[in-house]
């Protein structure tokens, strides 16, 4: 009797094979011209500074709206397995599931009000 994970392992073989082949052939039949400007690091078109331009601090807004991707990224994963096993689980998953949206929709206005979703 074979294991079950055998096709499994052996997609990913491929798969791993395949990613390791293009890297090796892209190194060696990839145009090798370095200059000056290729090697600088490149910062979205600005010319890079030894100092950011605000004394080092990045603005709080980049981690907020970070933040707020993560959580109502990570809440809308939570709907897949409730649209998957709808039949099966009744009138009581249902109304859990309307708590949950609710709670979202409660979070997402208090951050809307707040002006987190706003693009300065």
């Amino acid at each position: 009797m074979s294991n079950p994970y055998v096709p499994l392992l052996f997609l990913l073989a491929i798969g791993g094979g395949f990613a390791v082949f293009s890297v090796g052939a892209a190194a060696v039949s990839g145009p090798k011209r370095y200059n000056r400007a290729k090697l600088d690091a490149y910062e979205c078109g600005i010319e890079p500074t030894p100092q950011a331009a605000g004394g080092g601090r990045v603005p709080i807004k980049y981690y907020l709206t970070a933040m707020l991707f993560i959580i109502f990224d990570i809440e809308s994963v939570f709907l897949y397995p409730f649209a998957v096993a709808f039949n099966q689980l009744g009138l009581f998953a249902l109304v859990e599931m309307v708590l949950f949206i609710l709670t979202v929709f409660v979070a997402y206005a208090y951050v809307w009000r707040r002006g987190g979703l706003e693009w300065d």
